[in-house]
């Protein structure tokens, strides 16, 4: 069953999303924290990209070893805004040879640790240009990323909401919200989105907070806000990491 077909049913999906481990160290916590999900029985599993050096390798082998090690039905994340068609060509023949079939399709930021071309040079500029190849050349799953609050780099919600509509026009299945913390937020991109023409499932982002420090970070890299009731409740917790 491809991804895109669980949205497909009634019943409530819960999906896990996790980082590409990069360490030796991470690595197994990773594998840990793995069996001790697989109890949990989540109905897919998703794993960042990592878009610079040796970590593209690293991405696709794990995404192998959650599909066919941990028998978690799995959608790799893919980044385009560092690679050439020939090398998205590369990585996703292999994502097919582990047997996944689904993808999210993602622009991507600018990997720190590698060179990336002008955006007048690069074969893939947005994450449309991706969707669009991947829809030519496969059957795949594809989810694309949706933005309640806008997102970061656009000039406006508007604008923002037309260029999801792009990507699904362009043959995404569904589309998987960033991280908000009040609901209202969620709730209006979706009326929005609908207007709009976006009918696809439109599937919510949650981040459980375990570093109030962290998720400020976090939030303020990607253009998400945080309730000034909801940081009052956590600084008080923000040397207490157990709690």
């Amino acid at each position: 069953m491809k991804i895109c077909d669980f949205y497909r049913n009634s019943k409530p999906i819960v999906s896990l999303e996790f980082f590409l481990p990069k360490t030796a160290e991470t690595r197994a916590n990773f594998f840990r924290t793995l069996n001790e999900v697989k109890a949990l029985q989540p109905d897919y599993v998703t794993l960042t990209y990592g878009a610079g050096g040796s970590a593209r390798e690293q991405t696709v082998e794990m995404a192998g070893v959650l599909k066919n090690t941990f028998g978690f039905p799995t959608a790799m994340h893919l980044t385009a805004v560092a690679h050439t068609t020939s090398e998205i060509d590369a990585i996703v023949t292999e994502v097919r040879r582990l047997g996944i079939d689904s993808i999210m399709a993602l622009r991507g930021d600018l990997p720190k640790d590698a060179e990336v071309r002008p955006l007048e040079q690069r074969d893939f500029k947005y994450a449309v240009d991706l969707v669009r190849h991947l829809r030519e050349h496969g059957e795949w799953s594809l989810g694309v990323a949706g933005y309640p609050e806008g997102h970061p780099e656009c000039p406006s919600k508007e604008e923002d909401l037309r260029h999801l509509k792009e990507k699904v026009d362009a043959g995404a299945d569904y589309v998987v919200t960033q991280l908000y913390f009040d609901n209202r937020l969620y709730f209006d991109f979706v009326q929005r989105a609908r207007a709009m023409g976006v009918l696809v499932p439109i599937v919510p982002g949650v981040m459980p907070i375990s570093s109030f420090s962290q998720i400020q970070k976090f939030a303020s890299m990607c253009g998400a806000s945080i309730p000034q009731s909801l940081k009052n409740q956590l600084a008080p917790l923000s040397h207490q990491p157990e709690q």
